[in-house]
């Protein structure tokens, strides 16, 4: 691979040894221009065959508790439900956040990565820590491991004491981080809404799941995901396949591409996004609090090779040093403390299937 115009992230790992490595990941941003698809990212797992599918859609003003809701909000909680068992992920609409607010997320994100490697180095930093913050690659684990053919910029955008002295949001575009938590404090409240009415749709009380979080140390980070153009999309992954490690994921996805796929039925169903549109995937944290009720699902991203394509996800979490436990006492899952857990998925990710969940069965 000629790497004369090609910049690189530098990333750390602990080999099989305990040994703390260092490696240099070129930036895929620039490897978009190349012809020839780079050895290190070639996954043959990306080439098996894929479906469409419709997922279905939520309509959140139905799930409000007015007096006028009556059956529709029951219909609308039989949906919610029955999607959250049998996908693990799905659309809603009606769902309150400003288009404007939309946006402009969209804006500075893509004025972000349209900027020079070197201005985003000098605008962002190069922190990277156990919980993969700042901006670069993260799940290195080794010299060979496959690479996705993905940039990424994540921010722990609450609580806010979390990110004093970490040079991790970007100064530019210059109003990057207010557009950003901007976002973050809607999102924050409509998935709140969600919680609830994930309890209520399992005939708990509305409370159950949202005990655990609390409006100034629960934890939000924010990953911006850029899928540069690919060579050769038959052989690369965009994100190879996992569940997220969250209790709620929110994705704002910028255009209609095909990209987001989901494991179903021992076969990959590809989710058809709508532009601008919001998709809720629950993660494995919910899946523990729900007693395995619902299930966070398996999934991966596929690339293009004519278009760019970006989206940001934003993972909502209970405060790191709360224990959850499942809502049953039965055999399943048991109590886990929060931060625990995320260190345990982040340390041993990426991997070929749900093993990380396995830290919260009995």
């Amino acid at each position: 691979m000629d790497t004369t115009n090609i910049n690189f992230h530098e990333t750390k790992f602990i080999d099989e040894n305990g040994i703390p490595q260092t490696t240099r990941i070129p930036v895929v941003q620039d490897l978009a221009l190349l012809k020839n698809l780079p050895q290190r990212f070639i996954q043959l797992a990306s080439i098996s065959k894929s479906f469409s599918h419709d997922i279905p859609a939520i309509d959140i003003a139905k799930l409000g508790g007015g007096p006028e809701s009556g059956a529709a909000k029951v219909e609308e909680l039989d949906k919610l439900v029955s999607a959250a068992k049998e996908w693990g992920v799905f659309f809603i609409k009606n769902h309150g956040i400003d288009s404007c607010i939309l946006h402009d997320v969209k804006d500075v994100v893509k004025g972000f990565f349209q900027l020079s490697f070197e201005e985003k180095k000098a605008s962002v930093g190069s922190y990277m820590s156990v919980d993969n913050m700042g901006y670069g690659r993260n799940f290195v684990k080794s010299e060979n491991q496959p690479l996705d053919w993905i940039d990424r910029l994540t921010m722990k955008a609450a609580p806010r004491d979390a990110t004093q002295g970490l040079h991790v949001w970007p100064q530019n575009p210059p109003n990057f981080r207010q557009v950003i938590e901007k976002y973050v404090e809607a999102a924050r409240e409509l998935l709140n809404g969600l919680l609830q009415a994930l309890a209520e749709s399992l005939s708990l009380d509305e409370h159950t799941f949202l005990q655990y979080f609390e409006e100034e140390k629960s934890e939000i980070n924010v990953r911006v995901n850029y899928y540069p153009p690919s060579p050769r999309p038959d052989l690369t992954l965009g994100i190879t396949p996992h569940s997220d490690a969250s209790a709620l994921t929110l994705l704002l996805q910028f255009d209609s591409s095909n990209g987001l796929q989901v494991f179903k039925g021992n076969e990959w169903i590809t989710v058809k996004l709508p532009n601008e549109g919001l998709l809720v995937s629950i993660g494995d944290l919910m899946e523990i609090m729900s007693n395995g009720r619902v299930r966070s699902p398996w999934h991966r991203v596929v690339n293009q090779m004519d278009m760019d394509r970006f989206s940001v996800a934003l993972f909502y979490n209970p405060p790191l040093e709360k224990e959850i436990e499942p809502v049953e006492e039965n055999e399943g899952y048991k109590k886990v403390n929060v931060g625990a857990y995320l260190k345990h998925y982040y340390e041993i990710s990426p991997t070929s299937s749900k093993e990380a969940i396995l830290f919260a069965k009995e």
